[in-house]
């Protein structure tokens, strides 16, 4: 009985793991859909670029500082996700923070770079060369846009919820929550992968 019983229990562990949490799958459905964007896009910036009529230009340094905060802030996202996984509040409300602000600076340091590109003549309605990068990168852009607002209902919700020691249990014990962090975080590290592919996409094309 205890070997029949022990069989089970491993099946249902088996079960457990290769079963898809419904957040999960929409999730990577999503990101799915979104690669398929870019990788139109980016087709079409090669195609485009072929058919002459395109004028090089220096990709603006500000992107490269963007690169650099999205980078940044996926370390400070991936910390909090590891802190709420090991229930320290209070260091994942703080690299939430971090992750926010950095977020921020990203979005900033991109309008620097679209300045920086008018600065020398280049336009969203002017060559096509200039144009598919205005384009791409304010998809990218839009697509961190949303996010931030996640990433401000999170931290909003931890300082609430914080205030509150029997709520605090009870967040600690809701499992659906941990995964909502868990695709938060896979979310922003997929958005900042994707500035990294398409900077150097426009640098090295």
């Amino acid at each position: 009985m205890n070997s029949l019983a022990a069989q089970q229990q491993d099946i249902n562990r088996e079960r457990e793991f290769m079963r898809v949490h419904p957040y999960r799958f929409a999730l990577w459905l999503g990101l799915a859909s979104i690669v398929m964007i870019f990788a139109g896009l980016t087709s079409a910036y090669v195609v485009r670029q072929a058919g002459g009529n395109w004028v090089d230009f220096v990709l603006p340094r500000a992107f490269a500082v963007s690169l650099a905060l999205v980078v940044l802030s996926s370390v400070f996202m991936q910390w909090a996700y590891m802190a709420f996984s090991r229930e320290n509040l209070r260091q994942y409300k703080i690299a939430l923070t971090l992750t926010l602000l950095l977020g921020i600076g990203f979005l900033i340091t991109q309008f620097v770079g679209w300045q920086q590109m008018q600065d020398i003549g280049i336009y969203l309605t002017g060559n096509p060369s200039g144009a598919f990068v205005y384009v791409i990168s304010y998809v990218h852009a839009a697509h961190v846009i949303g996010g931030l607002l996640f990433l401000v209902i999170f931290l909003i919700k931890a300082i609430l919820l914080t205030r509150n020691p029997a709520k605090v249990l009870i967040l600690k014990a809701d499992e659906s929550r941990k995964v909502k962090v868990e695709l938060m975080a896979t979310y922003w590290h997929f958005v900042g992968v994707l500035w990294m592919y398409l900077y150097f996409f426009f640098l090295l094309r």
